[in-house]
């Protein structure tokens, strides 16, 4: 086998934050610095996707050591509050994509216990090496003399407008002077520049046990929120074992229960391996049925009330992958690999944020309470304190013992469909990075198949005789936003979010 050079590289959704990353490695610090650093300057320039005030996964693997699972996802709210007191309120907002709609929810009670400030700080002391301040620097850059909104950006808040103007903060940062910002402007949150500036002085303390956390509190009782003084005073950043995946000679290693989008991405890797994907040739009418048929099946198992490997017993998963056979007949990530073979894959997310503000920070609170997606059995139905789930999945690909390719996605439910394409894409096909992620992909909703344009036509219309199918006209951050790197540098930031990948140096 021959051994890939080792020369680092970062993909991500933004080329600021490519920067910032790469910047960090350039200056010697590892991929966990950079990959830290470019989790601060993603919640400047993609403020629509990411936050402080939200939170994420980062699967490291050192290059002498285990990899691990930083799980700075969010908490369920309401330590302290009597059952009463348990009413939140929502704000409904449906995001219009092209070809699809989505509802989300708002206000202050769609805010969970935050975890990306924490987890960011507590990943940096345990793996980085440079000076926090360093680390923080090109964040601060950015949110001082701002950032041009490119294409992707700009309609990232498009969609988002009722939410991004919720609130007096947002306003003034999304519509200062009364008119909301578009492509080519820029973008500035000097409140959050300070506030990043105190962090090596005072860490996470002021945000989760001083002044701050106390604001927050007061403001949620005063708005009708779940978020206490004592939810953010317990919060913690808790290390996993990653979840491991074998597929054709390949190991995946993604994002373990409680969390569900690793382990879906699971069953659909298994399910796939019910055919030879490369004899069926891609884009071929049999592969793409043999996608929507496991992508059908997943969710059908999903319903049964699978959420882990252990959920699935022999005779179901003979019964799933009999069905297959006949039938086939606001989130973003990076991804950094360093020149000493250790690689990060973190995902982070804000929901579709709350539209509601950690006051003089420019810090968004998230919106995860409001996500129906990560509450199959209701909203609040949880009790306080606890993990919410996710479909965030981190991900890195091996062969034997060495990295092959860090990855991850953003796209809410269509995080595990895209990152199976890709993966499928690479390991079936032979695809390099860029052709993986560049590819069309396909989405089932739950009723029907979403098509992104490239496919042909003749596939598409055998694969319409046989389930309901909706033709896009645009590629779409709907489909997801997959940025990959691999360990010689090789890498595809994902175009459907303004995405860039660049080799370090």
């Amino acid at each position: 086998m021959v051994e890939l050079a080792l020369k680092g590289g970062t993909a991500s959704g933004h080329p600021d934050v490519t920067d910032a990353a790469c910047a960090i490695l350039g200056a010697g610090g590892n991929a966990f610095d950079a990959v830290v650093a470019a989790g601060f300057a993603a919640a400047v320039a993609e403020p629509a996707l990411t936050s402080l005030g939200g939170g994420g996964f980062l699967l490291a693997r050192p290059a002498a050591g285990r990899a691990v699972l930083f799980d700075f996802f969010v908490d369920t709210p309401g330590r302290g509050l009597q059952g009463g007191d348990l009413e939140p309120h929502f704000v409904p907002v449906t995001v219009r994509f092209p070809g699809s709609e989505q509802l989300f929810n708002a206000g202050m009670g769609s805010v969970a216990v935050p975890g990306a400030l924490k987890g960011y700080l507590h990943v940096q002391r345990r793996l980085g090496r440079l000076p926090l301040s360093e680390i923080l620097a090109p964040a601060i850059r950015l949110a001082r003399e701002g950032v041009a909104l490119n294409a992707k950006q700009a309609y990232f808040l498009e969609l988002l407008t009722p939410i991004m103007t919720l609130t007096a903060p947002g306003r003034a940062l999304f519509q200062p002077e009364g008119r909301y910002l578009g492509e080519e402007d820029v973008i500035r949150n000097p409140e959050l520049a300070d506030f990043l500036e105190r962090l090596p002085r005072d860490g996470e303390r002021e945000f989760y046990e001083g002044a701050l956390a106390e604001r927050v509190a007061r403001d949620m009782r005063e708005g009708a929120g779940l978020l206490t003084a004592a939810d953010l005073a317990a919060y913690r950043v808790i290390e996993r074992e990653p979840l491991p995946v074998n597929y054709r000679g390949y190991r995946l290693l993604t994002n373990p229960p409680p969390s569900f989008g690793g382990a879906l991405i699971a069953l659909s890797l298994r399910l796939l391996e019910a055919r030879e994907l490369g004899e069926l040739g891609f884009g071929s009418p049999a592969h793409l049925a043999l996608l929507v048929a496991v992508m059908q099946e997943v969710d059908r198992q999903r319903a049964a009330g699978y959420l882990s490997p252990d959920d699935i017993d022999p005779p179901a998963l003979r019964e799933s992958l009999a069905r297959v056979r006949t039938a086939s007949g606001g989130t973003t990530h990076v991804s950094v690999c360093d020149r000493e073979g250790n690689a990060a894959s973190m995902t982070t997310s804000n929901g579709e944020g709350s539209g509601c503000y950690v006051a003089g920070t420019g810090i968004m609170l998230n919106n995860m309470m409001g996500e129906d997606d990560l509450h199959p059995d209701g909203f609040h139905a949880s009790p306080p304190g606890m993990r919410v789930a996710s479909m965030m999945a981190p991900s890195l690909l091996m062969r034997g013992d060495r990295v092959r390719l860090v990855l991850g996605s953003g796209g809410s439910k269509r995080i595990r469909s895209a990152l199976v394409q890709v993966v499928s894409n690479v390991v079936d096909f032979g695809f390099d990075p860029r052709t993986a992620v560049e590819a069309p992909r396909l989405h089932w909703d739950g009723e029907r198949a979403q098509v992104e344009p490239g496919f042909a036509d003749q596939a598409l219309t055998a694969l319409e005789a046989r389930w309901p199918l909706n033709r896009w006209t645009v590629r779409d951050l709907y489909f997801g936003g997959v940025h990959a790197i691999a360990a010689d540098g090789d890498g595809a930031g994902d175009s459907r979010r303004g995405g860039q990948a660049r080799t370090a140096g």
